[in-house]
């Protein structure tokens, strides 16, 4: 809510909840809760309560509002009056939630903190200062100091971006300012940064001034720094018109974007997602981190640390009252999300992390004891057991050339998918055929491996049983890399794929069970390739007549296919062929054995058709990661 309606309300209203009606005093307490002033709506929801208001959802924001003034006894006192006779469902679970939320709170206080924090005093001012970024010596931030730029929306100056150098925490003041007009319009809020590892390209939320034509809400917008200046800034593609798509960060390596988002879809207000850049320097598949990192509150203020660790910010998780910093981890396939405790945390809001190296770093805070509105602090961790294991999959793509020798094989598409074909990275290889990964303790993956032209090509890897005792570490930062290789065929119409071990007994066609499995590491390749289309084709040995054998063999084919129909392949994709004794390996074959591979079956692929891979570039163009990054910025990506 902006100032003026908030004036509104209480010019109309008063400031006095007794002489106002229950509905009366829920706009009230509405107005002071939509604007971040919560403990001040407690009076007005307290006495809706008592007239006995319909509105089920004032216990819920009178729970909020006594939980940012620390008397959470009273909150939970509220909501556990409530839940019992609630009857709006969805307002029901957001109670409970915020119950077990509550039973947590003294777990929090008694958990152990290293952390060591301080009100970085140089920067700050009474006006906000947030979401600080660290990049090339430059402290970046958010601030709305400028007081000649009033936003009359809100009566409060404009926010702008700023940056000052900095070696660490220590800030040169001097050098402190605002970024190019053209980054900071006259007329519009300019909000959290991101800047990506190489220091030239730079990814900021925005208000929309009316000039970007289709988007109404705060946006992303891109720009590059190139020739001693910021490039106009564009909106990017992933954007939602009607959504509030806000604090992005870059990961360790710059090719995936984390950020936060209003979209429909999401598990409650706003909600975490990633998009990746692809080959082309355009952000695409965007997701949603899921249930286990967002919450049915806000999640905000996305970093990934160094060591692999999403940190955000959440008033939707257990926490001590408005917005806590939280830290993901992932391990055994699980994500765990853990309050940073205090002093990091307070009943305040804090948010927007960042860690300049592991141990140090800064966050925003607008607790009490500060300069003014939002603060910038400076934190140390000095937790004495402090170990950082960090594990790495490496591998080469590879091909055979036309003598049968091993080649790399560059510009493929390798994707590292969990067991339930989550995809958790992807990446192209370069001229040298190498991808790297950062996989987790204690999981199993399957890397899948793309090219146009080659079969697609399914690799499983494990961690399981790998994970390093940290106790016996004596480095503060342990790396712990696997390699891996992995094989591409291309693909070559008519030519016959030998399916290994699939044997038939002697005068039978039904599918043994050691047969069975390796024809589902065919449908696997059909559900992996849906452009080809094959022919599957059966053989038997010469010991009975010719006719006897076409008709045994068709038999057996046609068992293959209807094995692999009924494992969900479209009939339309599959044909069954039997070749007899017409095509022998072993001509004079006399042990059993011999025979036995005589009564094989292949699959050779009749029609091929290539899907349009947007994300692969031609062979000659440049696969240096920096020279194509952003490269294509016309859609402002």
């Amino acid at each position: 809510m902006n100032n003026a309606e908030f004036d509104a309300v209480i010019s109309k209203l008063g400031d006095s909840p007794e002489k106002n009606s229950p509905e009366e005093n829920i706009m009230v307490g509405d107005a002071y809760r939509k604007s971040n002033r919560p403990v001040e709506s407690i009076p007005f929801y307290e006495a809706a309560i008592k007239e006995g208001t319909t509105d089920e959802a004032a216990n819920l924001y009178l729970a909020q509002g006594l939980k940012v003034e620390q008397r959470y006894d009273e909150a939970q006192k509220v909501l556990d009056n409530y839940v019992p006779r609630a009857r709006n469902e969805k307002i029901k679970a957001l109670a409970e939630k915020e119950i077990q939320n509550l039973r947590e709170i003294d777990d929090l206080h008694e958990r152990e903190s290293y952390y060591r924090v301080k009100n970085l005093q140089d920067i700050n001012t009474e006006r906000a200062e947030y979401s600080p970024v660290f990049s090339r010596n430059y402290l970046y931030f958010t601030s709305n100091r400028d007081v000649s730029k009033i936003y009359r929306t809100t009566g409060t100056p404009f926010t702008d971006i700023y940056r000052v150098a900095s070696k660490g925490a220590n800030v040169k003041i001097s050098t402190l300012g605002p970024l190019d007009p053209i980054i900071n319009h006259l007329d519009t809020n300019e909000g959290s940064v991101a800047i990506s590892p190489d220091g030239t390209s730079m990814i900021f939320a925005k208000g929309n001034n009316g000039k970007a034509k289709g988007y109404s809400e705060v946006n992303l917008f891109f720009t590059r720094y190139r020739n001693g200046k910021w490039s106009e800034p564009v909106p990017l593609s992933i954007n939602v018109a009607e959504a509030w798509d806000s604090t992005p960060a870059f990961s360790p390596d710059g090719t995936t974007l984390y950020f936060s988002s209003t979209r429909p879809g999401g598990y409650g207000g706003a909600d975490l997602y990633q998009a990746k850049v692809n080959r082309r320097g355009r952000w695409v598949d965007v997701r949603n981190l899921g249930p286990e990192v967002n919450s049915a509150g806000d999640d905000v203020f996305p970093y990934v640390s160094k060591d692999g660790s999403l940190y955000f910010s959440s008033d939707g998780h257990a926490g001590f009252g408005k917005l806590d910093i939280f830290q993901a981890i992932r391990e055994g396939g699980h994500v765990t999300v853990k309050n940073l405790g205090k002093p990091m945390n307070s009943s305040a809001d804090d948010f927007g992390l960042y860690q300049f190296n592991l141990t140090k770093g800064f966050f925003t805070s607008n607790r009490r004891g500060g300069k003014g509105d939002d603060d910038i602090y400076t934190f140390i961790n000095d937790d004495p057991d402090l170990k950082v294991v960090n594990y790495f999959l490496t591998g080469i793509t590879v091909t055979t050339d036309d003598a049968g020798e091993e080649i790399i094989l560059p510009n493929t598409k390798v994707s590292l998918t969990t067991d339930n074909g989550e995809v958790l990275d992807e990446a192209f290889t370069g001229a040298d055929g190498s991808f790297n990964f950062r996989v987790y303790p204690e999981e199993h993956y399957d890397l899948i491996s793309e090219k146009t032209d080659y079969f697609t090509v399914r690799k499983d890897f494990t961690t399981i049983g790998k994970t390093v005792d940290k106790t016996t570490l004596t480095e503060f930062i342990t790396d712990v890399n696997f390699e891996t290789k992995i094989m591409m065929d291309p693909i070559v119409l008519e030519k016959a794929i030998v399916l290994e071990n699939i044997y038939y007994d002697l005068d039978k066609a039904n599918i043994r069970p050691d047969a069975a499995l390796v024809l589902d590491s065919l449908v696997q390749i059909m559900n992996d390739n849906p452009e080809i289309f094959i022919e599957l084709g059966s053989h038997t040995d010469n010991r009975a007549d010719d006719n006897y054998n076409l008709r045994l063999s068709l038999q057996r084919a046609q068992s293959a296919v209807s094995y692999i129909i009924n494992e969900g392949i479209d009939a339309k994709r599959i044909t069954a062929k039997g070749y007899g004794e017409t095509q022998l390996i072993i001509k004079n074959a006399e042990t059993e054995e011999e025979h036995q591979r005589n009564r094989r079956t292949e699959f050779k692929v009749l029609r091929y058709n290539p899907r349009d891979r947007d994300d692969e570039l031609p062979p000659d163009e440049p696969v240096d990661e920096y020279d194509r990054f952003f490269k294509d910025s016309g859609d402002g990506n």
